[in-house]
């Protein structure tokens, strides 16, 4: 394997999706973190993804591959160690279809942020019954994949990446330790693992971030 790019911005949960699996893969590649606003990384995107013209994008010896979920599977076929789906093909099809369940899920947590009012309460409602079907899913694994971290867990990791924060910046907790003990645990064990953990913003930068986009989004007397 020759030249490995990826083009990212800063904090986007989609970027790092493809941080971590690169790292718990062990690939060597060289990371071009690059602001919408600035020409030379906008130059960068309609060269490598003209159709969408956002991240992430994972560029081989100068041939791009675009959208997240695509750029995981090529991983994945690509570097097959450690493996992030199960071998086994009915349990592959499960671990699929829990991240089909995930990205279609995740527009009840945009709502969760973006939204005030009844819209508010209808997807903070929504978010509570995601989590319950995401702590009744893990069970006592360690982590969804199992003793190792797989797909799922990293198409859920922006949850231990930054729901918190939000939860922060909204000024409503969802996600307590009393109503979903085995998330919080997988949260736990998620971060520290080693590819993860050196791989995470602080909290801080996060919470600014945070509550300036949703200073953008939502004027401060309507919040």
């Amino acid at each position: 394997m020759g030249e490995v790019k990826l083009l990212g911005v800063w904090p986007s949960p989609y970027v790092y999706r493809i941080i971590w699996a690169l790292e718990l893969k062990g690939v060597k590649y060289e990371y071009v973190e690059g602001e919408f606003h600035k020409i030379d990384f906008t130059d960068l995107l309609l060269k490598y993804n003209p159709v969408y013209k956002k991240v992430p994008v994972l560029v081989l010896d100068g041939k791009p591959i675009a959208e997240s979920t695509v750029i995981l599977e090529y991983i994945e076929e690509t570097w097959p160690q450690p493996p992030l789906l199960p071998q086994d093909p009915y349990e592959r099809a499960v671990a699929r279809f829990w991240v089909s369940f995930a990205e279609e899920k995740s527009i009840s947590f945009m709502s969760f942020f973006v939204t005030v009012g009844e819209e508010f309460q209808k997807a903070t409602r929504e978010v509570r019954e995601v989590l319950k079907t995401l702590e009744e899913t893990i069970g006592d694994k360690k982590y969804f994949g199992g003793e190792e971290i797989g797909l799922l867990d990293i198409i859920l990791g922006w949850i231990a990446l930054s729901f918190g924060v939000i939860e922060d910046v909204v000024g409503v907790k969802v996600l307590v330790v009393n109503d979903f003990p085995r998330l919080y645990t997988w949260i736990r064990n998620f971060r520290e693992h080693p590819a993860i953990k050196t791989n995470l913003p602080s909290h801080q930068e996060l919470l600014d971030y945070y509550k300036q986009k949703r200073e953008t989004i939502i004027p401060s007397g309507m919040a």
